[in-house]
């Protein structure tokens, strides 16, 4: 007999009982069941059988079947007759299994479709105490003959799955592989890899071809699978999809609704929004990007664009206008001051700075191919900035800190320069530590190649002394912070994040069942990331995007960033305390065994906080399911994932050295939290800052159109005559900067049905497990302590980087957030 709930189990015959059962369906969208309905015409004419085939499988074995018990199979119509509650377009009903008296506890139900059109399935809860969490997209058997299994709602290791479904387990994991063949289609689920050869057009021409990232000449992870055909000029390049149609991604990894339309509403807000300065650009020229106060609100606040359609006169003009960043205010300069540039790189883009351990810096590059790399740097050009303290007293005393770009903009600017309106320096910036805690600029190198290894092309600027080295000085900031922003978008946010992580789900989702533990606590942080990385493809980092069309780098973006991959990228240096080596050193009397040496730097500081949380709940989790050495390596699931994550997922860094070990429990819990990390608390810190930090083009151009004068360049005595005119023309033009502001403000945006870190809304995979519940209701509470914390923080006067007159507090770590560009909050995953 089954042990369930009293009243539920229902005698039909001495040998037969009826466990009841309530299904939860939600309709799917008009769009993609048209789009089902007409290919189930070509097909053939639909099944004349209609309704939902269901069926329980115990998690006992039938001998006789040599798998699991089966129920009877029963019929759910999903019509309005049968209907037994719910909301909205979430619908539940009622069915009745018939099953056997020895049937035992149900461990999976199977689920066949016969109508026309696909339907999400959120949940089956059987006798009120079995629970499926299904919360997937089920195709009509036309097009998906095989049947769904959905398991039951706990976890279980790969050796303690019951025997009634550990071939379930096996057989749903082998429908998730492809095998590198076929064209995927919009209702599969299917999960591969591919090298990225689909960012170019090269049917339309040479200027539109993109070098295939991924293999010896350009390095790079893999990506999920389309296989759209190939182009008709170059075989080995696919065909990038048509204006209308989507790039595959598996159907559950889809954008829910709110998702979608929160998209769109942004999509329509930036093309209303571009339209007047468009028009001024053509009317004013393309020196006029001081004019873009003119498109920003003169309030934050923001109404709902239903709402302000239906606004006439002067109020019609606030509905074409941008939202104000929060570093734009009309009564500061349109210059970035240096002591902001130093706030910037300790907390709004803060990944980049290191410690300076010798002056001057020191160039890896190869002096026959890029001309002398010894840097111009001199004691003469700081000596002065220092407080009195020697070259040698600030080193030994970590006080001088280097923003680095030279190295790798150096072997790409020969190209850049070659482009129209592209111009840029390999930039070397120094900064030094205040007494009060601060960064401030003090030098700044500009470098160009040259062809001869004994010549060099350095100009060194620093603070200025007059009015013309105060324009060189700005112009000379604003050309580190378009390396700056080309490194955050492309290094750190898109290659580190984006990039890195998307074969880490591709493995999750073919070799880790989704009753895996492991699988379960790293659901929530994969959610909505292979879609977003599609969009990018699709619109941002494709020949003539939206990244090549705002950034510097221009056509040449992602070869800078499979170059950084192929020298740089390290995934056992993407743990965050690894990721601070050199700003952080060992200190046992510290609360986490870390001393900043930069203590008011707001982004470690509060990160810290975060990633020992995540540690702290995955060290319980991994504890309490694996409790030696043994079953770390006897479970064949979490090895294949690991082994696949790097082989597959990684295969130009595949036999590199410094991979992490996956030998024993440490091992996971450094790698899980590193994971869980990375597309939570540092994605959020890289994606939701950039239109309230970076968002006002003036102070941060992410491109540059301009050299900077030398007194022997024939534009030098243009420069000198009026030298705002020529760094407005330095800088990218009204149309280009409302245009990148309309991207930021989408990226930057949280939608309203966003899942913070910490929120966690359903425990039903751990029933019965108190350990696992009381770990996630202490991150959660956790996170809330954090939230205040950094609350405090912001109100600490000697925090000079997030307290003080014009000083922006640090929110970008805060848990939690509203909707729209905050500037805060930190989801579960890469969902931007």
């Amino acid at each position: 007999m089954v042990a369930l709930n009293e009243g539920e189990v229902v005698p039909e015959k001495s040998s037969t009982l009826k466990l009841s059962a309530l299904v939860t369906v939600r309709n799917g969208n008009d769009d993609n069941n048209n789009m089902v309905s007409n290919l189930l015409t070509i097909f053939g004419p639909p099944k004349q059988t209609q309704g939902v085939v269901l069926q329980l499988v115990s998690t006992e074995f039938d001998p006789r079947r040599m798998d699991g018990k089966l129920s009877k199979k029963t019929v759910l119509e999903l019509s309005e007759e049968h209907k037994f509650g719910g909301e909205g377009r979430s619908i539940s009903y009622k069915v009745d299994f018939m099953v056997d008296s020895d049937f035992g506890v149900p461990g999976a139900v199977t689920v066949v479709n016969n109508y026309h059109n696909e339907f999400f399935l959120e949940t089956i809860t059987v006798a009120q105490n079995i629970h499926f969490a299904c919360k997937s997209w089920v195709q009509p058997s036309k097009l998906h003959p095989q049947n769904r299994t959905f398991f039951v709602n706990k976890a279980y290791l790969p050796s303690e799955t019951p025997s009634g479904v550990k071939e379930l387990r096996e057989r749903e994991l082998m429908q998730l592989r492809g095998d590198g063949s076929g064209r995927r289609l919009s209702w599969e689920r299917v999960y591969d890899y591919d090298v990225y050869n689909d960012l170019g057009d090269p049917h339309m021409g040479e200027e539109h071809a993109r070098p295939t990232l991924g293999g010896q000449c350009n390095p790079y992870p893999t990506r999920c699978r389309t296989g759209r055909p190939p182009t008709t000029t170059d075989t080995k390049a696919e065909s990038r999809p048509r204006e209308s149609e989507l790039i595959y991604v598996p159907r559950d990894e889809e954008l829910g609704d709110i998702k979608k339309e929160t998209i769109d509403q942004g999509k329509l807000m930036a093309i209303l929004r571009n339209i007047m300065p468009a028009f001024t650009d053509k009317i004013l020229g393309n020196e006029g990007v001081f004019n873009i106060d003119h498109f920003i609100k003169d309030s934050g606040q923001s109404e709902p664009l239903s709402w302000n359609l239906f606004k006439f006169g002067g109020a019609i003009q606030e509905f074409f206008k941008f939202d104000p960043p929060k570093v734009f205010s009309r009564e500061k300069s349109h210059f970035i001051q240096d002591d902001e540039l130093g706030r910037q790189v300790l907390a709004a883009f803060p990944l980049s700075i290191e410690r300076l351990k010798v002056f001057p810096p020191e160039s890896k590059l190869d002096p026959s191919k890029y001309g002398s790399v010894e840097s111009a740097l001199k004691e003469e050009h700081i000596i002065d900035h220092l407080e009195g303290m020697s070259i040698q007293q600030v080193l030994e005393n970590n006080k001088l800190f280097v923003l680095d770009y030279h190295d790798v903009y150096l072997p790409f600017l020969h190209g850049i320069n070659a482009l129209e309106e592209r111009k840029a320096y390999a930039t070397t910036t120094i900064f030094f530590l205040t007494k009060m805690g601060t960064l401030k600029p003090i030098a700044i190198q500009l470098a160009l190649p040259t062809e001869n290894p004994n010549t060099s092309s350095k100009q060194i600027l620093t603070p200025p002394k007059d009015a013309t080295s105060k324009w060189l000085w700005q112009l000379a900031k604003a050309h580190v912070c378009s390396n700056d922003a080309g490194v955050h978008t492309l290094v750190h946010h898109w290659l580190r994040i984006h990039a890195c992580m998307e074969p880490l789900i591709i493995a999750a989702h073919r070799q880790l069942s989704v009753m895996h533990p492991i699988f379960k606590l790293l659901h929530p942080h994969m959610r909505y990331t292979l879609k977003t990385n599609a969009i990018s493809r699709q619109t941002l980092i494709n020949a003539e995007g939206t990244i090549e069309i705002d950034h510097t780098l221009g056509r040449y973006c992602m070869q800078f960033s499979s170059a950084v991959y192929k020298d740089w990228w390290r995934f056992d240096m993407e743990g965050f305390p690894a990721d601070l080596l050199g700003l952080a050193v060992p200190d046992t009397t510290q609360p986490h065994g870390i001393r900043l040496l930069i203590e008011d730097y707001p982004y470690a500081a509060d990160g810290l906080l975060i990633w020992f949380s995540i540690e702290k709940l995955v060290q319980t989790y991994v504890n309490h399911y694996y409790r030696n050495s043994i079953a770390i390596s006897s479970d064949n699931e979490l090895q294949s994932w690991y082994r696949e994550f790097i082989n597959l997922g990684h295969p130009d860094h595949k036999n590199a050295s410094w991979w992490p070990e996956l030998a024993n429990p440490e091992d996971l819990i450094s790698i899980l939290t590193t994971v869980i990390w990375n597309v939570s608390a540092q994605h959020a810190v890289l994606n939701f800052g950039q239109y309230p930090y970076g968002g006002y083009v003036p102070i941060r151009p992410p491109l540059m159109r301009k050299l900077i004068p030398k007194e022997e360049d024939p534009e030098y005595t243009d420069f000198v005559k009026d030298p705002q005119r020529y760094f407005l023309s330095s800088l990218p033009s009204l149309f280009q900067a409302s245009k990148f502001m309309a991207v930021t403000n989408i990226g930057s945006a949280h939608s309203p049905d966003e899942e913070y870190i910490g929120d966690i809304k359903d425990l039903s995979s751990w029933v019965g497990e108190p350990e696992i519940i009381d770990a996630f209701n202490q991150f959660s509470m956790d996170m809330k302590s954090i939230e205040m914390e950094i609350g405090r923080r912001n109100a600490d006067p000697k925090l000079r980087n997030r307290c003080g007159v014009d000083v922006l507090p640090y929110e970008l770590l805060i848990p939690s957030s509203g909707i729209g560009a905050t500037g805060r909050g930190v989801p579960n995953s890469v969902t931007a």
